[in-house]
């Protein structure tokens, strides 16, 4: 799981727990500016993963690391699709952020509110 949260202009993404082996991240740091919006999609697990490099991938398990589709880069951390946020970038090592998060409504509505903020 992730916990996400703002740092002055900047999205902070933490895994927490045995999801850092997995993931072989423990923390993310993106510019808000860099942030194009977040959605709560339960239904993107059912999405091809790509290549997996580093990470794992247990299929109802969990999907943890960085994948590679379409050339793109993709961060997983998810074991609960019903929990999953996905959070779109522009200008950084990765194309989207797809995370579990313990409430990803209230997640969606804290990153949409600091992107908006941040472009005023």
């Amino acid at each position: 799981m992730a916990k996400v949260y703002i740092d002055n202009d900047t999205l902070v993404i933490e895994i927490e727990g045995l999801d850092k082996l997995w993931a072989l991240k423990s923390r993310l740091e993106i510019p808000l500016p860099n942030v194009r919006g977040a959605t709560a999609d339960a239904g993107v697990t059912r999405e091809p993963k790509g290549i997996r490099a580093p990470g794992a991938h247990l299929p109802g398990v969990i999907t943890a690391g960085t994948f590679h589709i379409d050339g793109e880069r993709i961060f997983w951390d998810v074991r609960d699709p019903a929990k999953a946020v996905v959070i779109e970038l522009r200008d950084e090592r990765y194309a989207r952020l797809i995370v579990q998060v313990a409430d990803p409504r209230a997640t969606v509505d804290l990153v949409e509110h600091a992107i908006t903020r941040s472009a005023t």
